[in-house]
């Protein structure tokens, strides 16, 4: 659990939110990398060398199974050519 106070309106509010709906779930993450690696038609032997990065690398994080630092993001949206935001964005969609 985490809690943090606030105020509103004068009154003062105790949140208290589980902590799993704090992370990222790795799973959206990769969803989002397959779905621009498959839209570009690139398999992922391709994109994994394109982005300077392993192929089983690669595979992990789209299965969901590693969460790519913001270094492996940006070779992997450079690779595909396309911006970082684009793979955030998707990532948000597939939240909401």
């Amino acid at each position: 659990m985490y809690s943090f106070l606030f105020k509103k309106r004068g009154i003062l509010y105790l949140e208290v939110m589980k902590l799993a709906e704090m992370f990222l779930d790795p799973i959206l993450v990769g969803e989002a990398i397959a779905h621009f690696r498959k839209e570009k038609k690139l398999s992922q032997e391709v994109l994994s060398g394109l982005a300077g990065i392993g192929r089983t690398h690669l595979s992990a994080i789209e299965r969901g199974e590693r969460k790519p630092t913001l270094e492996t993001l940006y070779r992997i949206s450079c690779a595909l050519e396309i911006q970082m935001s684009d793979i955030v964005r998707e990532i948000e969609q597939k939240l909401s």
